[in-house]
């Protein structure tokens, strides 16, 4: 349903459309990665410690939940430092429970540099707010 649509009916899409700008995609990226590492480790670690494993597969639900929120009318600009200490927490983490170095784990903590950066920007600059880019097509 487009914005004139929506206006019209008394309705709003929960989906905001996609994102304008270059940096809302990147963080989008990074949170994906990191998400996509915790999942794939989960399995690994839950062979030596269950609560870790359960804390891998929460952290990326934490992302992906992130990610849909963010698409969504309900994204807010407060959330934006909510973001930026999850993905700081996980970082935190792992250097405090001595996590081992490997190629996943510099990835996954190097994507959550890089969404903090981008979240931060997002957050000084105003973010993404009424910027969403929306279709100009109706629906059928």
């Amino acid at each position: 349903m487009s914005n004139s649509q929506a206006a019209t009916t008394g309705k709003s899409s929960t989906f905001t459309g996609l994102p304008s700008g270059i940096v809302p995609y990147v963080a989008i990226l990074a949170a994906l990665v990191s998400a996509a590492i915790h999942l794939w480790l989960a399995p690994v670690v839950i062979e030596f410690d269950t609560m870790q494993a359960v804390l891998f597969v929460l952290a990326a639900l934490g992302f992906i939940g992130g990610i849909g929120v963010f698409l969504t009318r309900y994204w807010r600009q407060e959330f934006y430092p909510v973001a930026i200490l999850f993905s700081l927490a996980q970082i935190i983490a792992f250097f405090v429970l001595e996590g081992p170095l490997s190629n996943l784990a510099i990835a996954s903590k190097t994507a959550e540099a890089v969404f903090i950066v981008a979240a931060a920007y997002l957050y000084v600059s105003g973010g993404r707010g009424d910027q969403a880019v929306t279709s100009s097509q109706p629906e059928s």
